[in-house]
C-alpha cells in the first residue's frame, strides 16, 4: 500500500536541542552574570545528568518519588512540563534562582533548536510529490514558532502536541489524531520518530514506523533521507 501522508517527530528527528553548556551559557550572558568556564562546564555536567534540558539527555541522577511522578506525565500539560523540568533543574545549584526558569524559557526559543541538514530537503521532496505532512510530538509548549524561523513550517500540514490534548505518546489517541487532521488511514501512513517506546505507538494503531538516530546535527547529516525511499 502506498504512504500518502508522513508523521514526524521533533526533538531528535527534525530537529535537535542546543547543548546543555551552549544552554547554560546563553542563559547566564543574558542575565549578566559571570561564571568561569570551569564552573560552566561543571554546572552543565550536573544539568545533564539532571535531565534539566528538555530534548536533551534522559535523566540519570536520582530524583524523589514526587518528582518521578511528574516526569511520567510531563508532556500532558504545559504546567507539568514546566514543573518537571525546573524540578529537574533546581537539583543543581545556580548563581540565581531565576535562572531555573529562564533555563526553561531558553530551551523553548527558536535559538535553542537547530534543524537537521536534511530536514528541509526532505520535507519539501515531501511536498512536491503530494505526500502529506504533520508533526506529533511529546511536548508542554507550542513549537510552532521554531519551525516559523526556521523555515520549516511551510512544509508542514499539521502539528498535534501531545500538552494541546492531554494526551502522550505512546498513546496510539494521539497518532490518531494526526491521521484524522491529515484525512488518511494509518495504514497510508509513515511515522518516522527516534523513541521506539514513544513513537513506536503508532505501529499499534496500524501506521508503518521508521525509527532515526537521536545524535548531535552535525552527526546526522542525512538520516531522514531513507524517508524518501520508504515513500517510492
Amino acid at each position: 500500500m502506498a504512504i500518502k501522508g508522513v508523521l514526524f517527530d521533533f526533538s531528535g528527528t527534525l530537529f535537535r536541542i542546543e547543548s546543555t553548556e551552549s544552554w547554560l551559557r546563553a542563559v547566564v550572558t543574558e542575565a549578566g552574570l559571570a561564571l568561569s568556564q570551569e564552573e560552566l562546564v561543571h554546572t552543565a555536567e550536573r544539568l545533564e545528568s539532571a535531565g534539566a534540558l528538555a530534548g536533551g539527555a534522559l535523566p540519570t541522577a536520582p530524583m524523589s518519588d514526587e518528582l518521578a511522578t511528574l516526569w511520567a506525565v510531563r508532556d500532558r500539560s504545559s504546567e507539568a512540563h514546566r514543573a518537571a523540568f525546573t524540578g529537574l533543574s533546581r537539583q543543581v545549584p545556580l548563581p540565581d534562582p531565576r535562572l531555573h526558569d529562564a533555563l526553561y524559557d531558553r530551551h523553548m526559543t527558536p535559538d535553542a533548536w537547530r534543524p537537521y541538514p536534511d530536514t528541509i530537503e526532505v520535507l519539501r521532496s515531501l511536498r512536491e510529490r503530494g505526500v502529506a505532512v504533520g508533526v506529533v510530538s511529546n511536548i508542554g509548549w507550542d513549537l510552532r514558532p521554531v519551525f516559523h524561523e526556521h523555515g520549516v513550517a511551510p512544509y508542514v500540514d499539521t502539528f498535534v502536541l501531545s500538552y494541546e490534548h492531554g494526551i502522550q505518546k505512546p498513546d496510539t489517541r494521539l497518532f490518531a489524531l494526526a491521521c484524522d487532521a491529515l484525512g488518511l488511514a494509518p495504514q497510508d501512513t509513515l511515522m518516522v520518530g527516534d523513541d521506539r517506546h514513544a513513537d513506536g505507538g503508532a505501529a499499534d494503531l496500524g501506521c508503518t514506523v521508521h525509527f532515526v538516530d537521536h545524535r548531535p546535527v552535525s552527526e546526522r547529516p542525512d538520516g531522514l533521507r531513507p524517508v524518501l525511499d520508504l515513500i517510492g
